[in-house]
Order: structure tokens, then sequence, then C-alpha cells
């Protein structure tokens, strides 16, 4: 994360050296901006916290180890559609639901949705995106992150082709 902070701070330098006005220009260009989206996403952390809160590991965990693959699958996606969860949070809540005996596929769809599909963030994408792209990002999300739970649950042998 540091390298990230380090190149911004080098490439902001740069920026400077090469021209003052437009840098100044840009760095409150990018701050209105900021300010704007700033009720909305603040909404959105509100809101994923009170799930988060609500819907904590052991809950999670419950939900998911049913034995019918399909309803297990399902409500994973949907969890995983509904919930906004950082890497940082999502992967080590995974390792918790392998050990609660989650099956890897059921896990690659909660986090695969969790990562890029995001009902909670539409409202925001909606705003700088439109409805159109938003729902079309959404969907091709979604349907990609089953394919690749299904893949994991075949490579697992978790589930059988035919």
């Amino acid at each position: 994360m540091h390298l990230i902070y380090i190149i911004t701070i080098l490439l902001l330098i740069i920026s400077l050296s090469k021209d003052v006005h437009r840098t100044k220009m840009g760095i409150i260009i990018g701050f209105k901006k900021f300010i704007k989206i700033l009720p909305a996403f603040s909404i959105m952390v509100i809101l994923s916290s009170i799930a988060i809160y609500l819907l904590p590991e052991d809950v999670i965990s419950t939900l998911l180890n049913n034995d019918n693959k399909i309803i297990s699958l399902s409500l994973a996606a949907f969890l995983g559609s509904m919930l906004i969860l950082p890497g940082f949070i999502a992967f080590p809540l995974g390792g918790f639901l392998i050990q609660k005996g989650i099956t890897f596929m059921v896990i690659s769809a909660f986090t695969t949705t969790l990562m890029m599909v995001g009902l909670l963030t539409f409202p925001i994408e909606k705003q700088y995106f439109g409805s159109k792209s938003t729902i079309l990002r959404n969907t091709f999300s979604f349907c990609i992150a089953i394919i690749i739970a299904l893949v994991t649950g075949f490579i697992f042998n978790e589930i059988e082709l035919l």
C-alpha cells in the first residue's frame, strides 16, 4: 500500500513540475467530485456496516452450509451481491467459512460476487455511468461469478459434469 502512496506522490511532483496551474486545477476538480459523491458514499458505507452487523460470520456460515448445492450457491451469490466488504475482510471470511465446512464452490460464489457485484453501490454507479451501463455491468459480473463458482466446484470435485 505504501508503494501506491509513493508512486502517487512522485506522479504529483512530476505533474507539478510540468504545469503547476493544471495540476492545481486537477486537484480542485477531484476534490469537488469527492465532496459531491461523499453523501452517497457515506450512505453506502452505513448500509454495508449495518448489513455486516446483522449478518455476522456464524449467521453467514449457517445460511451457506446447506445440503442442497443449488440453494447454497444461490444464497452465497445473493449475499455476496448484497454486501460490500473489502478484500482484506472478505478473504479471511472465506477462510473462516472453509473451516466451517462450506464448499469451495459456495465460497467462490460468495467472494466473487462480493468483489464484482454491487447492489448497494447501484445508486452511485447509476449516477456516474447511467442505469443501463450499471445494470449490464452487475448482470455480467453476476453471471461470470456463477460460472467461476461452477468451475471451482468442478475442479474441487464438488459437482459432477452431467
